[in-house]
């Protein structure tokens, strides 16, 4: 599987991260590697907030058009899987499939009035689950397993880290994505406990692209924090067009 092999590179795999189509485009001619969608971005395009308040359907219909856009190997971020019941998770994978989705992102934490950690054993059953209905179906996804510890724990992070890992591991993670990670040793401990390619994210300490290759790290994501900014500055032309009372500032 070519997806599965861009994570075993010399250099870490960078995910252009992206919303619709003309970001697709813009990564594309940049010429990433491969490309991940942010649920946080499509969220707030849409008008929703983060955590799976966006419908399945809706998240669907972006893909379909991103997918349709772009050559680029695309992985998607499904969040919870948009499901607590394993059956209706590999479906919504399937319909990915279908699009030609190559890989995804599914998180061990769900957004109910705040986020909150799943237990370990039971997402580490579902994953288990999962990954046995899709084998059974011969659908090829790359499963990158995120694990929320580094945003909503305050002590032992990397202790429950490895352990959620090596659960994960063995039910059948293809990768691990760690968000929010930016300690040097902390990263370095966590790629070391496993043989699994790790998944680390933009954050305003991560260590840059040539550390991170050193520590280990097999891929690097953006998030939603390039669309956020874009749209920061969006706002400020705005504000200067209105300063100015003119549109010189645009051309």
């Amino acid at each position: 599987m070519e997806f599965k092999n861009l994570h075993s590179q010399d250099k870490p795999l960078l995910i252009g991260n992206v919303w619709d189509v003309p970001s697709t485009k813009a990564v594309e001619k940049l010429n990433f590697q491969a490309i991940g969608t942010s649920s946080s971005a499509i969220a707030s395009i849409l008008g929703y907030n983060d955590g799976e308040e966006i419908e399945f359907s809706e998240l669907e219909y972006f893909v379909k058009r991103i997918a349709i856009n772009t050559n680029l190997p695309l992985s998607v971020d499904l969040e919870s899987g948009y499901s607590r019941k394993p059956k209706e998770i590999v479906n919504h994978i399937k319909k990915l499939a279908q699009l030609g989705v190559i890989g995804i992102n599914i998180e061990d934490s769900v957004i109910n009035e705040k986020r909150i950690l799943l237990n370990a054993n039971d997402f580490a059953k579902t994953l288990k689950e999962i990954k046995g209905e899709l084998e059974k179906e011969n659908v090829d996804v790359f499963i990158n397993v995120r694990t929320d510890t580094f945003i909503l724990l305050q002590e032992n992070i990397v202790e429950e880290t490895k352990k959620r890992i090596q659960l994960y591991a063995n039910a059948g993670a293809d990768g691990i994505f760690a968000p929010c990670i930016e300690k040097e040793d902390d990263i370095k401990e966590i790629v070391n406990c496993t043989n699994l390619p790790i998944n680390v994210m933009c954050m305003p300490n991560l260590p840059n692209f040539e550390t991170l290759t050193k520590l280990g790290v097999k891929r690097i994501s953006m998030g939603n924090f390039l669309f956020d900014k874009m749209y920061d500055e969006f706002e400020e032309s705005l504000q200067t067009v209105l300063n100015q009372s003119s549109f010189k500032s645009i051309f």
